[in-house]
């Protein structure tokens, strides 16, 4: 008997759609972030949480949560809630320092850091919340040492008599009025005595009551 070498079709080929796979219907955000981005987003919704609420009400949780990631991504990059608090801590003195180097005498470096204040409220709360930081941490300790040298250079910039005999004293005088301006300012107890006034203006006609620039 002869063998039938008859064999039965192949079944068709199963089509597959063209293109990529279809993704899920809710899109994963952590794509969106390339390499350093994600930590900047962390700082940027650190920062909108304190502006809101206050430093007591940031939650590393929380802020995983609004940059679409999970819950260990910002642990990863601060570490834990003090960590987090202090880089916000040094970007702040990072920021201060380079606004102050543009200053062109010491009133102008008083005007830019309460400019510096009102811009950046959030920054300006944390760092000088030292119960908030962590004291030690070397990125916090070198910008504001660059933050006080930058204020302390403006103050020898202005002739003795202008200032008195003691620069250290003086930059004392000028970085408290400076920041207790800012402060007042910040926590709304101003509105009255500068009223729409601008107050940078306002803090320059201060500034004029104690020191000479010439």
């Amino acid at each position: 008997m002869t063998r039938s070498t008859h064999t039965p079709p192949a079944e068709p080929p199963t089509e597959r759609p063209a293109g990529p796979p279809a993704e899920s219907a809710e899109p994963d955000r952590r794509r969106t972030y390339h390499h350093g981005d994600l930590r900047r987003a962390i700082l940027a919704a650190a920062l909108d949480v304190i502006s809101a609420e206050g430093p007591s009400a940031l939650s590393l949780r929380d802020l995983a949560r609004r940059a679409g990631v999970s819950h260990a991504a910002p642990a990863h990059h601060f570490k834990d809630r003090t960590g987090l608090l202090t880089a916000i801590a040094a970007e702040g003195y990072e920021l201060l320092a380079a606004t102050l180097t543009e200053a062109a005498d010491l009133r102008d470096a008083g005007v830019r850091y309460v400019r510096f204040a009102r811009e950046h409220p959030a920054h300006f709360q944390v760092m000088f919340t030292p119960e908030l930081l962590r004291g030690n941490d070397l990125e916090l300790t070198t910008a504001r040492t660059l933050a006080g040298e930058r204020l302390r250079a403006a103050v020898s910039a202005v002739p003795p008599e202008g200032r008195g005999t003691d620069a250290r004293l003086a930059g004392v005088a000028a970085w408290s009025l400076a920041h207790g301006f800012a402060t007042l300012l910040l926590s709304h107890n101003l509105d009255g005595p500068v009223g729409d006034q601008d107050p940078e203006e306002v803090f320059r006609a201060l500034t004029g009551m104690l020191f000479r620039s010439d």
